[in-house]
């Protein structure tokens, strides 16, 4: 409706308004230069005619006739088909400018020189989220910075910011001949009964940070700095953003917003039965669940995907669909019933201008209602809403999962369900479940936490009884919540997330390095219930995007923080899909190391910028920075570390050109070293990877940084026969696609160098068997020591690899089939290094100090490698073993 409306069109509509509408009646016979501009211009084109400065000596009066023509122009382009978004915009739009013009007048009139600074509305609820309803009222925060607030002399910022809001107020929800502008709202301000309309920043900053209430952050997911000083609004709005969303889920969060949607149930309860006298807005299925829904969803997920925080209820439907948070089809539904609930809704309080939600009890204004909107009466219009309000209700009654259970507080009782549920030792778990209850832990010394510790309990119990020894699980779990300063948000998240309580269990039960991480850090859990905790780590280039993004916080420490906590939980969501047998431990072990990537290359280059700060650049020279071992092949374990190579580029003559300059070798050497100790030194976040450079060009007796030409004259004429075997799983991964290809180039070239082949098979043969001595295996299921195992394979796949130059790829499976196609290698070698490499990413996790899982894991481990049972397993375990060892014997003999 941007360019006019047909005559026949606003006729039609001016007239349903005229039989229908007392309060639009009465605006559009006396207000005819309205009606004339939308038929010329339309109605978008009035609305921002209206926007316009008010001038302070009549600001009251043009304010309240600038609503009315608004009022008006919303309703007719409303009830001509305008799609919501566009009509709660327009009404948003207009509350910020008269709020903003509100401001300025107060100021202005006590100060006439002076800048309206200092003094800025955050606009919350529904005008926050550029919602707002067709007569609502507007729920500002007034906030106000001391320092630029303007005010008289002799007075003090407290006074001078009290008068202007109370002026505010006044030329805003005052009434006369001409109607009022907006209903004012400040009760949303913190502790309202006890402080000033107006809030110094400082002190509303305390509160949000310290003394907030839960409901609190749910209204500020759609706050705004809508009016006054919008810069003041926004750097307020920005310092409390990590206390709306919180990395750390806060189920206690979740349930008191559930329980606040109770209390309103409750409280409106007349207008729950759906009919005559519904409350479309508080009632079952209404717009306030189906807001609540979202937030329920934006709350827990919302602090960890930033894509999530849409303010507008149809913007974060649309945004919990697309990222799987909640389904599709539930969005659309959410979506559908909003937009008919909301336009209703304006049909309601288009009649009188009333903030109402509720349908009329009486069928004549119910029928009036409908006729307005173009329904043939009243009861179309039930028909209309009823299926939306039955399926908002069911969708949102859905949220309170399961009814209330508890475990038998009596000493019998409790050993019978323990034993029902799957216990070997009842007593034993009577007993810890009775430490638990006595409060004996740091963590469960509160009302608060034994509350949440019996209603977590049920769940918790009957995951561990489904665990193949419940026994050891519990007592997992017993030493987890003894290690936590608080256990309330980890016994509300179980409590929440039954089958999150079943994937911890699993953890406990199996996974000891996985148990230790989560003692360290609960946190990690709420990686798990992202909808991508069960995918595959993406790309390396998608992680190190995702490492580099921090919200608050731009310091080198704080992104060395960042990455642990990402990396943390990345790799622990990857080992919890070992576990649950949701990927193939090969596939695991990718992800691994393309996250050990990402982070090398984030953390490098932030040490690069922070060390070119101080010390600035050497001309024409870069860092490089070469994976061997099992980062260059790409395939890692939970534990492995990173063999590193660090290299650079150019002269080694020139100096740095920074404030405090270097020659070219210190300075790289430095860099390397303070590389290596970002990835590798403990912060508040816990450690993140041990780093190996002892491949480096001489060993622990060379440089830790040498230059490329150095690196290549060294390959050539130093090197051993070994350090060539390592070259042949050397991958450049950090460094510009220049200087990689550059390395990549030497790395090729030394490896299809000619060379003697006896003396490479003595050499290799030497090695393997001083690594035998030095290094036997820790047992059975060393599977990477034993004789036949992935040592074998590496070095029969190197060896020929050097001697043959064939299969030169740093993925040693690649290898051995290309050798195996050029007739180098048995056919099955490839899927024996296979079942191997699975054993020792899934033994890692399951047992990784003997190499022999308990027997309660070992039917995981069987179906983590492909097999029906462990038996099978160690059935193919032997021929695989054999198979390796047979090759290494015939191809190390030639």
């Amino acid at each position: 409706m941007g360019t006019g409306l047909p005559s026949a069109a606003l006729d039609a509509l001016l007239a349903r308004i005229d039989r229908h509408s007392p309060f639009l009646r009465v605006i559009a016979r006396q207000r005819t230069e309205i009606v004339e501009a939308i038929a010329q211009d339309g109605v978008d084109a009035m609305i921002r005619a209206q926007c316009v400065a008010v001038d302070p000596a009549d600001a009251a009066r043009e304010l309240r006739r600038q609503r009315q023509a608004v009022a008006l122009g919303v309703a007719i382009a409303d009830l001509g088909g305008a799609p919501l978004e566009q009509v709660v915009r327009w009404l948003s739009d207009f509350a910020d400018h008269a709020l903003d013009n509100a401001i300025r007048v107060a100021i202005v009139e006590r100060t006439p020189d002076a800048d309206p600074v200092g003094f800025a509305a955050l606009a919350l609820g529904k005008h926050g989220s550029r919602e707002l309803n067709y007569s609502s009222d507007i729920d500002p925060i007034l906030i106000f910075d001391p320092e630029s607030l303007p005010r008289r002399a002799r007075e003090e910022p407290i006074e001078a910011a009290v008068r202007i809001a109370k002026r505010v107020v006044d030329l805003l929800q005052t009434r006369d001949g001409d109607g009022y502008v907006f209903r004012v709202d400040l009760r949303l301000r913190p502790a309202p009964e006890a402080t000033p309309v107006a809030l110094p920043y400082e002190a509303a900053l305390s509160h949000y940070e310290s003394a907030a209430l839960s409901w609190e952050r749910a209204a500020f997911i759609r706050a705004r700095a809508a009016a006054g000083d919008i810069t003041l609004g926004q750097s307020f709005l920005d310092a409390i953003r990590p206390f709306v969303w919180r990395r750390s889920l806060d189920f206690g969060a979740i349930a008191e917003i559930r329980a606040m949607s109770h209390r309103i149930r409750d409280h409106h309860a007349q207008g729950q039965k759906f009919g005559l006298g519904y409350d479309l807005k508080r009632g079952r299925g209404g717009i306030r669940e189906v807001e609540f829904y979202a937030q329920i969803h934006q709350l827990i997920h919302g602090g960890r995907d930033p894509a999530l925080r849409a303010p507008a209820t149809l913007d974060a439907l649309a945004a919990l669909g697309a990222a799987g948070v909640i389904g599709e089809g539930e969005a659309r539904e959410l979506a559908d019933a909003y937009r008919l609930f909301r336009t209703i809704e304006h049909r309601l309080q288009m009649v009188d201008d009333q903030q109402t939600h509720r349908l009329p009890k009486q069928a004549d204004a119910l029928d009036n209602v409908a006729a307005l909107d173009g329904m043939a009466d009243g009861d179309a219009l039930i028909a209309r809403l009823r299926p939306h309000v039955d399926r908002i209700g069911t969708l949102y009654d859905a949220l309170d999962g399961e009814p209330v259970r508890s475990m038998p507080a009596a000493g019998d009782q409790l050993e019978e369900a323990l034993a029902a549920s799957g216990f070997a030792d009842p007593a034993a778990a009577r007993r810890r479940i009775d430490q638990l209850r006595e409060g004996k832990a740091r963590a469960l010394r509160t009302p608060v936490a034994q509350a949440a510790l019996e209603a977590m309990l049920p769940k918790l119990i009957e995951a561990m009884g489904r665990a193949p020894d419940p026994d050891q699980a519990f007592a997992r779990f017993d030493d987890l919540v003894g290690g936590l300063p608080s256990a309330l948000n980890l016994f509300r998240l179980l409590e929440a997330r039954p089958a999150l309580a079943a994937l911890v269990i699993a953890v406990l039960g199996h996974a000891p390095t996985l148990a230790q991480a989560l003692a360290r850090r609960p946190a990690l859990l709420d990686g798990l219930i992202d909808a991508t905790a069960f995918a595959p780590a993406p790309s390396t280039e998608i992680l190190a995007a995702e490492f580099c993004g921090m919200e608050r916080g731009d310091g080198y420490e704080d992104l060395l923080d960042h990455v642990r906590q990402l990396v943390g939980e990345r790799r622990f969501a990857l080992g919890v899909q070992l576990i649950e047998g949701a990927a193939d431990p090969i596939d695991i072990g990718g992800g691994y190391a393309r996250v050990a990537e990402a982070a090398l290359q984030v953390i490098a280059s932030a040490a690069v910028a922070e060390f070119e700060r101080v010390h600035g650049k050497v001309p024409g020279g870069e860092l490089v920075v070469l994976a061997l071992g099992r980062l260059g092949g790409g395939a890692l374990t939970h534990a492995s570390d990173l063999d590193l190579v660090y290299l650079f580029t150019g002269d080694i003559m020139p100096e740095s050109d920074g404030p405090k300059p270097l020659g070219a070798t210190t300075y790289f050497n430095r860099l390397a070293s303070r590389v290596s100790a970002a990835l590798s030194v403990p912060t508040a976040s816990g450690p993140l990877y041990e780093v190996d450079t002892r491949l480096r060009p001489s060993g622990t007796q060379g440089l830790l940084a040498v230059s490329v030409d150095s690196f290549a004259r060294y390959q050539r004429e130093g090197a051993w026969t070994w350090e060539h075997m390592a070259l042949t799983r050397a991958r450049p991964i950090f460094g510009s696609d220049a200087a990689r290809a550059e390395v990549a180039a030497i790395v090729d070239e030394t490896l299809r160098r000619k060379r003697d082949a006896e003396e490479t098979r003595s050499d290799a043969v030497r090695m393997r068997a001083d690594m035998a001595r030095h290094k036997p295996p820790a047992g059975p299921y060393d599977v990477k020591l034993i004789p036949g195992g992935l040592v074998d394979a590496e070095f029969t796949v190197h060896l020929l690899q050097l001697t043959h130059h064939v299969g030169l790829d740093p993925r040693l499976r690649a290898a051995a089939r290309a050798l195996a196609d050029a007739g180098l290698l048995d056919s099955g070698f490839a899927d024996a290094h296979a079942l191997l490499t699975r054993m020792l990413v899934t033994l890692r996790l399951v047992a990784p100090d003997s190499g022999e899982p308990p027997e309660a894991s070992r039917a995981l481990v069987a179906k983590a490698c492909g097999h029906a049972d462990w038996d099978a397993l160690t059935v193919a375990y032997e021929m695989a073993r054999a198979l390796i060892a047979g090759e290494w014997a015939r191809v190390s003999a030639q």
